[in-house]
């Protein structure tokens, strides 16, 4: 497994495909409908604006297993030294160490960045994320009990919070 920098013209439909199916088959994401080719495009264009990252795992052969990304958390101004961040890997590729890659390398582009705060918002029964979470350092800072509903249930939302050096001088 090696680290890339996702492009749109070479990454875009596999990192559809990976939201799509997080969409369609888990409480990852807080949402019903796939996301379209022109949401994609956007997405991209929105972290390029920003200058914010998006880290992709390819295998050897090229294939993306997984992808990690932050962008601003809250867009206050008084906010700009915290960022909140999110893993999805391909369900054929859990379990194998993708998220855990993924996660340290966009934990070092963080620091690289001056960011002071990375926060994770977990659905509070994905007990791997928040296992992984855990073991790279990140501490839960608080939940939100039944703010989102899908799959016929209440969900409730998970904070995870990582503390960094941050900027000399903010």
């Amino acid at each position: 497994m090696h680290l890339c920098h996702c492009q749109l013209e070479q990454h875009g439909e596999a990192i559809r495909a990976i939201f799509n199916h997080a969409i369609a088959h888990t409480t990852a994401l807080y949402e019903y409908q796939p996301r379209s080719e022109q949401q994609i495009r956007d997405w991209f264009g929105a972290k390029q604006q920003g200058n914010w990252p998006i880290l992709g795992a390819e295998d050897e052969q090229g294939q993306l297993l997984g992808f990690a990304s932050f962008g601003p958390f809250r867009g206050y101004p008084a906010n700009l030294y915290s960022v909140e961040h999110s893993v999805y890997v391909h369900p054929e590729h859990r379990g194998k160490g993708v998220a855990r890659f993924l996660m340290q390398h966009l934990i070092n582009q963080a620091r690289e960045r001056g960011i002071r705060t990375m926060v994770g918002a977990i659905n509070a029964g994905n007990q791997a994320s928040i296992a992984l979470h855990l073991k790279l350092g990140f501490k839960h800072s608080g939940t939100l009990p039944q703010v989102g509903y899908k799959f016929d249930r209440w969900l409730d939302l998970a904070f995870y919070q990582l503390m960094l050096p941050g900027p000399a001088e903010p």
